[in-house]
């Protein structure tokens, strides 16, 4: 019989062989965070080790959880930090009475905390204009999370950069997107804190002596930092998304404000990997363009520099998207409940097992098309975003 353990490495092994790194990036969301978990869980019982993290606040907090522990130890982490911010038993129950259950348990996590992550700070409470340390601004301390971080993650093993990490975060003077990346420099749990420093209920982390909140208020779905990346590599990338970009029109006030949520925090990420699919075929039309230029004209100093713009890899994103439950409004990312947060991990679980059995990647490739989006919403079999994002030259034909 084969060991397990050597079976899932050979399959990792030949996943990135063929298609490159594999890459995972979360989005900030609160609660709705155990959704991305779950989609960790279900590549690790496939023997599929992520290469490179990528996250934004809860994003953050995971990814640094699964990037600084060794592979086998990754989900027990996990299940620690998510049994820890569940509901208290007393809140749990409170949270299932019908009507004003929600309410009371969201009541409860407004005004006591949530266990291991954030507690009040009375001096906020006592007006909006009392003085507060710039480093203290906030509704509530982060103080448990750090702690929590502490325990959670080994920053000697995530420093080493197998696999890579990188959390984003805006620095509050300059309104600059900065990505703290363990490539270049060490982490520490203030870069992740950072990363989750969500104004006015968290305070402000203060690094190398700039101050830094969560890097949602510029770019919730971080995928830009591994299209910015240089040198340019193949990569197989999951982006797993708890932020619904679609949703109907809304018929009060209470589903404005849901709705409103929804699409501040869901940042754009398809404008953005449509931008990139553009941008990518051009540079693989320099690449096709660059081989039929005579060899002497191609070692001229100005046409290797205009060549250097073209590459040949190609990048696969795999758009994972958490359900809405039933029953969530806009304080679905404060509901902490053992029920709902099971569920979404249940639902994580589900819909990257069945993007591993549908394997779109596994298909026929347009020699000019450098990135492939395939799209997995809950419940549905997934789809392959072939429509051509770019405008067609006219013809000689056509001009005349």
């Amino acid at each position: 019989m084969s060991d397990p353990i050597t079976h899932a490495s050979s399959k990792c092994e030949a996943v990135k062989s063929k298609l490159g790194q594999v890459v995972l990036v979360f989005q900030g969301g609160g609660a709705l965070g155990a959704y991305q978990v779950g989609v960790y869980e279900a590549l690790h019982a496939a023997g599929i080790e992520p290469d490179w993290l990528i996250g934004t606040s809860i994003g953050a907090v995971n990814a640094s959880i699964i990037a600084g522990n060794q592979p086998q130890d990754r989900l027990d982490k996990l299940q620690t930090f998510w049994r820890r911010v569940e509901y208290a038993p007393q809140v749990e129950a409170m949270s299932q009475w019908p009507l004003i259950g929600p309410w009371l348990a969201n009541w409860n996590t407004v005004t006591t905390g949530i266990n291991g992550f954030f507690t009040p700070n009375p001096m906020a409470f006592m007006g909006m204009y009392v003085p507060l340390a710039p480093d203290a601004a906030g509704y509530y301390s982060i103080a448990p999370l750090q702690e929590t971080l502490e325990e959670l993650v080994d920053f000697s093993y995530l420093s080493e950069g197998k696999p890579r990490l990188t959390v984003g975060a805006a620095k509050v003077r300059t309104c600059e997107m900065r990505y703290f990346d363990s490539k270049d420099m060490p982490l520490t749990v203030h870069h992740i804190m950072a990363s989750g420093a969500l104004p006015p209920a968290f305070p402000p982390v203060r690094i190398d002596g700039d101050l830094y909140w969560d890097g949602g208020l510029l770019s919730n779905t971080p995928v830009e930092a591994i299209f910015d990346m240089r040198p340019r590599r193949s990569a197989l990338i999951f982006a797993v998304d708890v932020w619904n970009p679609d949703g109907p029109e809304p018929e009060s006030i209470w589903r404005v404000i849901n709705r409103q949520k929804d699409i501040q925090y869901s940042s754009r990420a398809m404008t953005q990997i449509i931008r990139q699919r553009q941008i990518h075929r051009l540079r693989h039309i320099i690449a096709e363009l660059s081989k039929r230029i005579p060899e002497p004209e191609r070692q001229s100093p100005e046409v290797r520099e205009m060549a250097s713009y073209g590459c040949q890899t190609r990048m696969h994103v795999v758009h994972l998207l958490a359900p809405l439950l039933e029953g969530e409004g806009h304080t679905k990312d404060i509901d902490f409940s053992q029920e709902n947060i099971r569920r979404r991990w249940e639902a994580g679980i589900s819909d990257a097992r069945h993007a591993l059995e549908v394997a779109p990647w596994e298909g026929d490739l347009d020699p000019l098309e450098g990135l492939y989006l395939h799209e997995f919403k809950h419940g549905t079999r997934g789809e392959t975003i072939r429509k051509s994002w770019h405008t067609p030259l006219p013809t000689a034909a056509a001009a005349e």
